[in-house]
């Protein structure tokens, strides 16, 4: 679960500051190397692992793009879900999205188009078939070397198939939400009766991904953090590449026959690799992990996870105790973790702006047992400093002794 605790993230609970997020500028302006997203924070922490020496290498090599356009190439047959913080499915939504490149070498570009399918008037009472719906089209922002150092600071893992990366905005999700729940009766209003829309102004958008270790199939998370650093909503696409995908895949909560919980507990062992963002030297660590999670007479949750890297041969060991309630674990720390259906979980703090505040780094994270897999999982952590840059994003691949 939730274990990961890279040296210098918090660990323990502390005295709550009121802290004011501020959003980075819009997705289509420069930013400044260093953007704080707090009115009143302090230097980030001085530990190697937050605040590690800075160079002026390159996250993200002209190969490495050229491979992450590669993964993400082709038709995507799918389906959004919006979840609040508890894990409660909120709505669902039928989604495509094709994705092609233009442009050689260091202009090489991802272009995506999104296409929503849309809900119908209430007052037309006839359900429309597939062929028959209408199918709104949202244009995403190109990735280029450009965009993927500056504004996404994408981490990515080729080998593993898995990345991780930013948005300055929530617009995309909330034309989803528009679209594919409201549709034909949208009529612009800023909060919509029975429709949770993100914030205009969310200080953080975090998107992880991890594709399916065997098929054509990933799951893309998204944590939507408030002005505040609350987390707002969760919002995951299940997507299944190829043209000739009649039925999109989803998450089916109805057929769900025990907690939640049970799929991540036991002992896992496995390795981690973690690539730093290109504002700190894009630095490879590797190391080999053990995570255990248990639930003790008490019905609290134990979870110990020990990892020990390879090249400086030193180990570390955290432990977090927390209690469950429903599909939501708080941990003791300040952290909390959203059980979803599907052996998928989402963590995150309970109030980023308090660790902001406190001159403390903080991460989300995006797990996956898949139900044909209950022995392996993965899972990928993406790291923040104070000032929001990602520090790093860290990818496990686990399997259950």
């Amino acid at each position: 679960m939730a274990a990961f605790c890279p040296i210098g993230a918090f660990c323990s609970s502390s005295n709550s500051v009121n802290s004011v997020f501020i959003n980075p500028k819009p997705y289509r302006r420069a930013i400044p190397h260093k953007t704080s997203l707090l009115t009143n924070a302090t230097s980030p922490s001085s530990t190697s692992y937050n605040n590690p020496q800075k160079t002026n290498q390159e996250s993200m090599s002209i190969d490495a793009l050229k491979r992450f356009i590669r993964l993400n190439l082709g038709n995507w047959t799918g389906s959004f879900h919006q979840f609040d913080s508890t894990g409660k499915l909120m709505h669902k939504v039928d989604t495509r999205l094709s994705a092609g490149s233009y442009g050689e070498d260091e202009l090489i570009s991802l272009i995506q188009t999104l296409y929503i399918k849309q809900s119908s008037s209430s007052s037309y009472s006839a359900s429309k078939t597939d062929h028959e719906a209408e199918w709104a089209e949202y244009k995403i922002k190109e990735t280029n070397m450009f965009t993927a150092e500056k504004y996404q600071q994408i981490g990515f893992f080729p080998q593993e198939k898995a990345f991780a990366l930013r948005y300055q905005t929530a617009g995309m999700l909330e034309t989803v939400l528009r679209e594919g729940v409201l549709g034909e009766d949208d009529i612009g209003e800023a909060s919509p009766k029975n429709l949770k829309l993100p914030s205009k102004l969310p200080s953080i958008v975090c998107e992880n991904c991890l594709y399916s270790l065997d098929k054509d199939l990933r799951a893309r998370a998204f944590h939507i953090m408030d002005p505040k650093g609350i987390v707002e909503m969760l919002i995951l696409f299940l997507e299944q590449k190829g043209v000739g995908v009649v039925t999109p895949p989803f998450l089916d909560d109805s057929k769900e026959k025990e907690n939640r919980i049970n799929q991540h507990l036991g002992t896992w062992k496995g390795h981690s690799v973690t690539k730093r963002s290109g504002v700190y030297g894009a630095t490879d660590a590797e190391a080999d992990t053990v995570t255990s999670l248990e639930i003790d007479d008490k019905g609290q949750l134990i979870q110990d996870q020990t990892s020990t890297y390879k090249d400086k041969n030193v180990s570390t060991n955290v432990r977090w105790t927390g209690k469950m309630s429903g599909n939501l674990v708080k941990y003791d720390g300040g952290y909390q973790i959203t059980l979803l259906p599907g052996g998928m979980y989402m963590g995150c703090p309970c109030d980023v702006g308090k660790q902001v505040g406190e001159a403390k780094s903080f991460h989300l994270e995006f797990c996956w047992v898949e139900p044909k897999s209950p022995t392996k999982r993965q899972r990928l952590v993406r790291t923040y400093d104070i000032d929001g840059l990602a520090v790093s994003s860290t990818y496990f691949l686990e399997t259950k002794m």
